[in-house]
């Protein structure tokens, strides 16, 4: 069940961005469902979870209903779906890391270095807080740029850039900080990828 639950996420991971960048490249009807099945499904899970889940799931009719009033207008204008939806990501990770910023606030990646480093020195919480600065402008730069590809660049540009670019992107990122870090802190114990994703977990589920 595991390895299907696992397989299933990674064909959506892959499937989705190549069908998203065959409809941006193609002259087609395929765009207008393609660009709003994510957000619907995401309505739904939410309108299904919610505490007020009869009243949340009439909003999302009646918001189906719009969608098929204004059909023609979506068909013609998919690309703005896309890029609300790759530059509604960015911003939500960027607001994610910096809100942790402000005063009385504890640095998101200060959290997750202490759930893998117990305790932290003084050297390894400042640097912490410079490494979610720097995912914080990092999120900030991508939105930045897939707003200027979308409306500077041809729409195939921007495909590229949102759909096979920003994962491999953000995977760069992870690596360039762990060079860093083992520079910058050369003797807080070495971890791996998965380890950091058990830091996330535990974090959020606090």
């Amino acid at each position: 069940m595991a390895l299907m639950r696992l397989l299933g996420i990674a064909a959506l991971v892959i499937g989705y961005p190549l069908l998203a960048h065959y409809t941006n490249i193609s002259v087609h009807n395929l765009g207008a469902p393609v660009s709003i099945a994510p957000v619907l499904a995401i309505a739904s899970a939410l309108a299904w979870n919610s505490s007020r889940r009869f009243v949340m799931l009439g909003a999302l009719m009646v918001l189906c209903v719009a969608l098929i009033n204004q059909w023609s207008v979506l068909e013609q204008h998919f690309g703005l779906v896309y890029w609300l939806q790759d530059v509604g990501l960015q911003l939500i990770l960027m607001m994610t890391f910096g809100r942790t910023l402000f005063a009385g606030r504890q640095p998101l990646c200060t959290r997750f270095a202490e759930a893998l480093h117990p305790p932290l020195t003084r050297q390894h919480e400042n640097y912490a807080r410079k490494v979610t600065v720097a995912w914080t402008l990092f999120f900030a730069a991508m939105a930045l740029i897939s707003t200027l590809l979308f409306f500077l660049a041809p729409l195939r540009i921007w495909s590229i850039f949102a759909n096979f670019l920003t994962l491999p992107l953000i995977a760069l990122m992870f690596i360039a900080e762990y060079r860093v870090r083992r520079w910058a802190l050369p003797d807080v114990r070495n971890t791996h990828i998965l380890d950091a994703v058990r830091a996330y977990r535990n974090v959020s589920a606090r």
